[in-house]
């Protein structure tokens, strides 16, 4: 007897989503969005180099193992199911409702920070540009353009969300590549042999470098948020997911073994250069391929504040639509199959935040810095829930091997490593504390988790059926893919 997966068309609507419309590249375009891989060699790549010296690229090299194992453990779900609510029901599948409502605040947190950061960094960098030819607009009007434009775009259509982001970091990661090249050659393909051989690093060094490593590869699995609307979900997603981190983190490697090269020898601190790539190609007499990368990084932010919309308003959806939030939350646009509420409510909130931060006279680049540490420990929860989740839905359905085991095992030791970090062990060298307001933002964090769930904890007490409409909601969604049976030739009625 042959097995059928059930036919998508209709049942994969049952959300009001606009179905089967993305391909695989607009499906990528949207984890590589969030992951926003421009910004890390056009601004943030010093900050790394800060702490793990000629080890960084050793830090990405380990980073991308470490997540790869992660994908591995996402992509057990991503491949027999798919929804909008993203790894928020792959857990409730596996754990339990309580440990996927955990998933799925801590989704909504990592998202909208996420977002909210990038924002902040698409005012700040725009601040700057304008200012070299005398514009000074507000942080508010920035602000306020850079969420409202966002919001219009995943309000009207998700293929226009997808095809933005697609072309925004196609062209901005080819610009750097080519002025990647164009620094090796000017160095006459140079071998570092001080980076190759780890000159002057320390253990230490290397683990507190992926700390940032491994926030610099958060939302790789926001393509899992598109399982109504991407075609062939149960391959285009898994690869999306694991194709995001195989060339994010090889852009990564590259990029930071060709930047530091160009520094070396220049009497430059790579760790004091706010802008690498710009002063690499003045270096190399490319200046203006500078400039137009600036213009690919203010765009790159700009794709990852519309790349962290649509997962959140995906999450919040399909919550809400199992009678977690409002119900108005879980409606879907008749014209534009758009979650448009949720994205409305989604684009407000990431405004809101770092507009009142700029109205108390933080700067934006200190906001970048508070936001995204908050969204990083949203990721890890969740990371580290999808990796223990896995091996135990897989002894559910009878498909356990000794070895998913020991992939999620390694990837929960991954994750302790940026958590310690982010946290910080009195005493401990290796994990010093952070200094304030980073010290105090975890337990934030704790704090709203204590919060979100306590109220549905509360919400379970009073209406035991909001758990069992979540339950039914999600074996609804996993139904969908379940292999059918094909009546055999001995079932088939005769007519004799």
């Amino acid at each position: 007897m042959t097995n059928d997966i059930r036919p998508l068309s209709a049942t994969r609507s049952m959300h009001g989503l606009k179905p089967s419309c993305l391909s695989f590249g607009e499906v990528l375009a949207q984890s590589f969005a969030v992951i926003a891989p421009t910004t890390i060699p056009a601004s943030n790549l010093g900050l790394i180099v800060a702490l793990a010296g000629n080890g960084t690229w050793l830090s990405f090299v380990i980073g991308l193992v470490g997540l790869g194992l992660v994908s591995i453990n996402i992509n057990q779900f991503a491949s027999r199911s798919a929804s909008p609510g993203s790894l928020y029901t792959y857990i409730v599948k596996g754990l339990g409702p309580t440990a996927g409502v955990i998933c799925g605040w801590s989704l909504v947190l990592a998202y909208l920070f996420t977002g909210m950061s990038v924002l902040c960094g698409f005012a700040n960098f725009s601040i700057t540009m304008m200012g070299h030819i005398g514009l000074h607009p507000s942080s508010i009007t920035l602000l306020a353009i850079g969420a409202g434009v966002a919001w219009y775009t995943a309000y009207k259509d998700i293929q226009l969300s997808a095809m933005v982001m697609l072309w925004l970091e196609v062209i901005s990661i080819a610009l750097i590549a080519v002025l990647g090249g164009i620094i090796w050659v000017h160095k006459g393909f140079a071998i570092d042999w001080a980076q190759l051989s780890l000159q002057g690093v320390a253990p230490g060094q290397i683990a507190l470098g992926l700390v940032l490593v491994m926030f610099a590869f958060s939302g790789f699995e926001s393509a899992t948020s598109l399982g109504d609307e991407a075609r062939n979900p149960l391959k285009t997603i898994p690869r999306a997911v694991m194709g995001s981190v195989i060339l994010a983190g090889l852009f990564f490697i590259v990029m930071t073994y060709i930047e530091m090269l160009g520094f070396s020898g220049t009497g430059i601190d790579i760790t004091q250069s706010e802008e690498p790539l710009g002063f690499l190609a003045k270096q190399a007499g490319v200046n203006w391929l500078g400039e137009a990368i600036a213009f690919g990084a203010l765009f790159s932010f700009f794709a990852c504040v519309l790349g962290s919309i649509n997962p959140a308003a995906r999450v919040f959806f399909t919550m809400a639509r199992h009678g977690l939030f409002p119900s108005s939350l879980g409606e879907a646009h008749t014209a534009n199959r758009t979650p448009h509420v949720a994205v409305t409510v989604c684009s407000l909130i990431l405004f809101l935040v770092p507009a009142a931060m700029a109205l108390c006279q933080i700067k934006l680049f200190e906001c970048m810095g508070i936001l995204g540490a908050i969204a990083s420990y949203g990721f890890l929860t969740v990371y580290i829930l999808i990796s223990i989740a896995a091996p135990i839905y897989l002894r559910k359905i009878r498909q356990f091997q000794r070895r998913d085991a020991m992939i999620a095992g390694l990837s929960v030791g991954f994750m302790m490593i940026p958590v310690f970090g982010s946290i910080g062990i009195p005493g401990s060298t290796l994990f010093p504390v952070p200094a304030a307001p980073y010290n105090t933002l975890p337990y934030l964090f704790g704090l709203y988790l204590a919060v979100t769930c306590g109220w549905f904890l509360l919400q379970r007490t009073r209406s035991p059926k909001v758990v069992r409409s979540m339950k039914q909601g999600i074996e609804a969604i996993h139904a969908q893919f379940e292999p059918t049976p094909r009546p055999s030739f001995c079932e088939i009625p005769s007519n004799d």
